[in-house]
């Protein structure tokens, strides 16, 4: 994997990794459970990004590099260095960071392993979304990408989308990575402050409604 790829990964795993570490202690989990929740939640997108190309074992399995990024998450919150804020914005804002980066390398990853362009925005987006979303279903919190307050899935495939058309025209990836992955950023944290969401899948009936 090229250096500066390997880079924002790492802070991508580095970030989700944080958004789980503070799960884990808002749940009262001990060091064991926040280790997991935090491994969960900065490795599981990459994991399944790299068991769906298919090609050999995820890099987060050949390359222990990547356990770095989670214990230091781990342990800069076990210390109180990163803690939850009283709004409790801090683990949204690490969480959209790892979802800003990871939208980035997962779409560079899969269209460098030959896959299609509509391939590569949905592994973009698996990548995404899915270490968070383990995080939070093995937490029992409502995943975010379920959540109806902010959109979730929709700035990370507007990323991927256009980490495609950059690859595609072959333009600088280092400096469109950077401008794509602050627009993902910016554009889910104005979600969350501003209460987007989008359509619902359909009306509810009044007897739901009751129930």
């Amino acid at each position: 994997m090229d250096l500066a790829l390997l880079a924002v990964e790492l802070l991508g795993t580095f970030a989700f990794a944080v958004s789980g570490a503070l799960l884990a202690a808002r749940k009262g989990f001990d060091v064991v459970g926040s280790l997991l929740l935090a491994s969960m939640a900065g490795l599981g997108g990459g994991v399944t990004r790299d068991i769906i190309i298919g090609e050999g074992p995820p890099a987060a399995f050949l390359q222990p590099i990547y356990l770095a990024p989670v214990l230091v998450a781990v342990i800069l919150v076990l210390t109180g260095l990163l803690h939850e804020t009283r709004l409790r914005r801090t683990l949204l804002v690490f969480d959209a960071v790892g979802l800003s980066l990871f939208c980035l390398t997962g779409t560079v990853i899969a269209f460098n392993a030959g896959l299609n362009e509509i391939a590569c925005v949905l592994l973009g987006v698996t990548t995404a979304v899915g270490g968070g979303a383990m995080r939070d279903v093995v937490a029992n919190e409502t995943p975010q990408i379920f959540n109806p307050r902010g959109v979730y899935a929709v700035p990370a495939m507007f990323g991927a989308g256009l980490i495609v058309i950059v690859l595609s025209l072959e333009l600088p990836l280092i400096w469109a990575g950077l401008v794509v992955s602050c627009l993902v950023f910016t554009l889910r944290m104005i979600s969350l402050k501003r209460g987007w969401r989008v359509p619902l899948a359909g009306r509810r009936s009044s007897g739901s409604a009751a129930a």
